[in-house]
């Protein structure tokens, strides 16, 4: 039997953490001895106390003081006690990322006391300063840094005493200036102390939440050259050790603008084009077009101009892998970034946003969140976003892209994305925020297994996946970004998450870079005992991914509606097996399964000829919703695919191989 797991490659949101979730689990099930119940139990049972954190912070204070020039001195300062060598190890080295081009980061402090009384001070030679790793071969962005203090001689029970100083000058977007801030919700920290000062002369926004997972003292100070803020946040001891929070959002949030459009206004500054373009810069940008599209500037095709510089940018302009924001969201020149080939998600826009200014209506920059908390993200400030889409077209017709995935095929968004809303630098104080469109395309996906089973049990098998759609992007990025001496190990993975328990020998995946064609992986992989011919019969399902539906909806709460059934992006799946038998296997089929909905469609064959069986599954995604009142339509709709899937073909064999039959 092959078990089935519950994240499979055809599910309608797969993810790479899914993927690993599954293995994770799946180990962690294999792994479990079973229990044997206690011969005599006691009467009474003890629940172990619970585990100590690795390391405790037993005060965590940090400090923030703003100028009306925008300038700012960040002070942290904490006491940690260490608890287990796990421990030690998260506490091994500290390191602390800045921008060495508008700030300065001073550790005057890092102080070890043993539980013998005996101190140690960190020395300066401990402390190092270099490039984040990100940057390490783009001398460009040299100035995005890590500074690190290397903790030696550390161990169990010892406390950690350290504090950090960041100076804030001169950033890109002053006088303006912003602060999200949440307090401990795991109960890692005892006691937070928080603390904001503000010059009385700015006009500052303050939202604080109305609950924190603790008990917390809130004060003021009020003159009129300062505004000083203050909160005590101390764990509760007697509700214990506090659970994790599901909510993201900050707690504390400041900002001096006083909306979007403001905000949007100060970041088109720094993504201003030249004007006129560069003729270096124009001449590029007609060859790019020209050699992909000899005639598309001749009768003015704006489509196949936008997709061709699509494709350099995003192919032939490596991307840096820095957060958002990461300069200021200051931006290089657009020659640079040409002329050095890497950029980071900011400096890719500008290039493509040059390159495209004579060809078509000028690119405009998006910025959005995976996880916006509400529709306008509440407070202005830009800390909320963590990606840069791009929108380009004419008035008439106008698309997304994302540069910065390098293998992207074009007006392909991630999903998280879509149907978000974006920021959008545009002129004329328009409305700043716009819809990232929900609507990707219809996606379709093939899946086929050609399979032998032979004498002695062993399955051998190669799968071909073919794909378009969000599948596609995701296999895409993850082969992209896989060395291909561990590509194995990705197919491995792959195989797990379609249920395939056997080992990935070889695999082969056509060129990320070719977004124009689907994307296909080939691997081949054997299992051997896959049956154990000795037991009649042999139940098997067929050789194929489970496709992946959306459960029915819950029961609603009392008094609130019941939402729709969410399909997500239209998707067309196909999946086919064909297995050969050993001579003398006879074989039973299960009977096809035929399902028609205007919303989805379902339809299976099963079928035997000679020694080979072969099955099939094809199920077509039509809507992106069923509505709430048709729960019971789709309740049948889903009970019967699930029902065709967890048929079984019937194997039986006439007489077990001599080798599994030894002689007495």
């Amino acid at each position: 039997m092959l078990p089935f797991p519950n994240c499979p490659l055809l599910s309608r949101a797969l993810t790479v953490s899914c993927l690993l979730t599954f293995v994770v689990l799946s180990l962690g099930k294999a792994q479990q001895a079973p229990q044997k119940p206690a011969e005599k139990p006691s009467e009474k049972v003890t629940t172990p106390a619970e585990a100590p954190n690795p390391a405790q912070f037993e005060m965590l204070e940090t400090k923030h003081r703003f100028e009306a020039n925008g300038d700012s001195l960040k002070e942290v300062h904490a006491r940690v006690h260490i608890n287990s060598e796990l421990g030690v190890r998260q506490f091994a080295r500290l390191n602390f990322d800045y921008n060495r081009s508008f700030q300065s980061i001073e550790i005057p402090l890092v102080h070890i006391t043993h539980p013998s009384g005996g101190t140690a001070d960190i020395l300066p030679s401990a402390i190092t300063d270099n490039p984040n790793p990100a940057v390490v071969n783009a001398p460009a962005y040299q100035d995005v840094r890590v500074k690190s203090v290397r903790i030696l001689g550390l161990e169990p029970g010892d406390n950690l005493e350290y504090r950090v100083i960041t100076t804030t000058t001169h950033h890109p977007l002053a006088p303006d200036f912003w602060l999200d801030h949440s307090f401990d919700r795991t109960g890692v920290v005892s006691q937070e102390l928080f603390e904001i000062d503000l010059p009385g002369s700015r006009k500052v926004q303050l939202h604080v939440a109305a609950e924190f997972p603790y008990e917390t003292v809130e004060s003021e100070d009020r003159t009129d050259a300062r505004v000083v803020y203050r909160w005590k946040h101390a764990q509760n001891s007697s509700a214990g050790k506090a659970t994790e929070s599901s909510s993201s959002e900050p707690q504390v949030v400041l900002t001096t603008y006083e909306t979007w459009q403001q905000l949007a206004t100060g970041l088109s500054k720094l993504f201003e084009t030249s004007s006129p373009v560069p003729p270096a810069i124009y001449q590029r940008a007609t060859a790019i077009v020209r050699a992909a599209y000899p005639r598309a500037l001749d009768s003015y095709k704006p489509g196949p101009a936008i997709e061709a510089l699509y494709d350099f940018v995003s192919q032939k302009i490596r991307t840096v892998d820095l957060p958002l924001g990461s300069t200021g969201f200051k931006t290089r020149a657009a020659d640079d970034v040409l002329s050095s080939g890497y950029g980071t998600q900011e400096d890719k826009f500008l290039l493509y946003a040059t390159l495209a200014r004579d060809v078509v209506t000028l690119p405009r920059a998006s910025f959005v969140s995976n996880a916006m908390p509400k529709e306008t993200g509440g407070l202005a400030r830009p800390t909320i976003f963590d990606h840069l889409l791009t929108e380009v077209g004419v008035p008439s017709v106008r698309w997304w892209v994302d540069l910065n995935l390098e293998v992207a095929p074009y007006g392909m968004i991630p999903p998280q994305f879509r149907a978000k809303h974006a920021l959008m630098i545009l002129p004329n104080n328009e409305n700043v925020w716009r819809d990232v469109p929900i609507d990707a395309g219809a996606g379709k996906q093939t899946v086929s297994v050609k399979a032998a089973l032979s004498e002695d049990g062993k399955l051998t098998a190669k799968v071909h996946y073919s794909l378009r759609g969000d599948n596609e992007l995701l296999l895409r990025v993850g082969f992209h970004q896989t060395p291909k001496d561990k590509w194995k190990e990705l197919a491995q993975l792959l195989s797990l998450s379609d249920g395939f328990r056997g080992q990935v020998t070889s695999v082969t995946a056509s060129d990320p870079y070719a977004t124009r064609e689907p994307f296909t992986v080939d691997y081949e992989i054997t299992q051997p005992k896959f049956v154990d011919w000795s037991k009649k019969p042999i139940r098997m399902p067929a050789l194929l991914p489970q496709l992946g539906l959306p459960d029915p909806p819950a029961k609603p709460a009392p008094g609130s509606a019941t939402a729709p059934i969410e399909l997500g992006t239209p998707l067309e799946v196909e999946t086919k097996m064909t297995l050969r038998l050993p001579p003398g296997t006879d074989v039973a089929a299960p009977t096809g399964t035929s399902v028609q909905r205007d919303y989805a469609t379902f339809a299976s064959q099963y079928s035997i000829k000679g020694l080979t069986i072969t099955a099939s599954r094809h199920i077509n995604f039509l809507l992106r919703q069923v509505p709430a009142d048709r729960a019971a339509d789709y309740n049948a709709f889903l009970r019967a695919v699930l029902s065709d899937q967890a048929q079984d073909f019937t194997l039986e064999r006439e007489s077990a191989p001599a080798a599994l039959n030894p002689k007495p």
